[in-house]
């Protein structure tokens, strides 16, 4: 994004800092710490203040993390489950169980796809009426009742 050049750049120089140290030629830490420290004022500073337009070009990323990349790094013995107990399977929206700090949790969630491919395949992220029903049933079986949703 064009606001977070000046923190690319920066962190450009730190790597170049970083490389030459690595290679031995001169010992770079303090530069670097300060560097890093102004990087994390900028950082702090270009993301405190964002525009609407920029919240949505950071929301619509393509290398933004999706419900599953999420759910891979918080959650162990993670399972899956599919359907909707009436029709089929919606792809669009992810539903499982597994463990958060050895606390069993459901997951409920939506995923887009990474390419073209994957995105015909989960609609783009757009729930259909089975989804629906999938988020439904999983609502109204973790409060043990009919759903409101």
């Amino acid at each position: 994004m064009e606001f977070e050049k000046s923190i690319k750049d920066l962190d450009k120089k730190i790597e170049e800092l970083r490389k030459i140290e690595r290679e031995g030629k001169v010992d770079m830490g303090a530069e670097i710490s300060a560097l890093a420290r102004k990087g994390e004022e900028l950082r702090q500073q270009t993301y405190s203040d964002l525009s609407a337009w920029q919240v949505v070009q950071l929301m619509r990323h393509p290398e933004r993390p999706h419900a599953l990349d999420y759910v891979e790094r918080l959650f162990t013995d993670y399972y899956e489950v599919h359907g909707d107990r009436s029709m089929s399977d919606d792809k669009a929206i992810i539903q499982g169980f597994g463990r958060l700090d050895g606390i069993p949790m459901g997951v409920l969630g939506t995923q887009k796809g990474r390419d073209t491919k994957e995105n015909l395949i989960r609609n783009f992220g757009m729930a259909q009426p089975d989804g629906y029903r999938k988020a439904c049933a999983s609502c109204a079986s973790a409060r043990n009742s009919s759903c409101r949703c």
